[in-house]
Formats: structure tokens, sequence, C-alpha cells
């Protein structure tokens, strides 16, 4: 993948994650963790090209995101639905999934890692978290939703450097 400059790819990038779910990579050369998500949002906070993601507590790349400074969000070609999948269903505490799915993994700053295979990526910075939680909820049937698990923290990220196939 080669660099693309961030502000003039914003259009591209937005219907590239508008069209599938997103896989978030966490960590760096010696430890990293990937998970297709669905919740994320792109656009602009604190005048900045920003991220925004959503990880419960109690996913594995939760500790990787409290730990590591950058992170990164990929879309993958849809031949490659299944390894979207794998990352989806199976825990990092268990399987190196970039392994596991023979995805090549090409690094951005600070060493954060994604897909070479992606047609896009981008790598964050995080800049603020906050936990979601039930206080904060205008409809009681948000609430529903989390009945077995807990609340999501809430990361945003500034959008630092852009990949491209």
């Amino acid at each position: 993948m080669e660099k693309a400059e961030v502000r003039t790819a914003m259009p591209e990038i937005l219907t590239a994650f508008g069209k599938n779910n997103a896989l978030l990579a966490v960590g760096d050369k010696s430890r990293r963790n990937i998970m297709t998500i669905g919740w994320c949002g792109l656009g602009r906070m604190w005048n900045l090209p920003s991220c925004t993601i959503y990880v419960r507590p109690e996913r594995y790349t939760y500790s990787f995101l409290e730990t590591h400074e950058y992170f990164t969000l990929s879309v993958l070609p849809a031949e490659y639905r299944g390894e979207m999948n794998f990352c989806g269903t199976k825990s990092g505490r268990d399987v190196d999934k970039f392994l596991a799915c023979g995805l090549t993994v090409q690094y951005g700053a600070a060493d954060a890692p994604f897909p070479a295979e992606a047609e896009w990526a981008i790598v964050c910075k995080k800049r603020y978290a906050q936990d979601l939680g039930p206080g904060f909820v205008l409809d009681e049937k948000i609430c529903g939703f989390y009945r077995d698990e807990g609340w999501h923290r809430m990361y945003i990220g500034e959008i630092t450097e852009a990949y491209k196939k």
C-alpha cells in the first residue's frame, strides 16, 4: 500500500468505509490484534480529520487501545469476506488473526499495524476516550442493547495517515 494525502482522500475513504465493516487493529511489531467492527464514524472533530470507534472492555482489543497511542482502521476487498468474519468471531486471546487469515502486516506511525491487502487504511492517534453509559441515554430502548455485556468505550482519533491500494 502507498501513502495518500489524508485531507484530499477523505471522500474516497468515507465511501470505502461505507461499503463494508472495518477492521480495527492495535499494537506494534511485538504484539498486535485485529478485530472486525461495525461501529465507527469518520468526519471532523476539533477541526481535525477524525475517526470515532467503540470497543467494549470485555474485548481483547480494549487492553491494546488502553496501552497504545495509535490504532488503525482498514477495509478489505469483498473477496476477503471470510477473513472479515473470522476477525469478528475469534478472539486474539486465542489466535494471531493476522497469521490465521494470511494477512500481511504493514505498519504506520508508531508501528500501528494494518493489513497490506486492504483497499484503504487509516492510522489514527488517540485524542479522546469516554465510556458510554445509561446515564447519558436519551432513548431507553438503547439500554436493551447492553443486557449481557458492558458499555462501550468511545475513542476519537485524529487521522494522521492514510494508505491506499
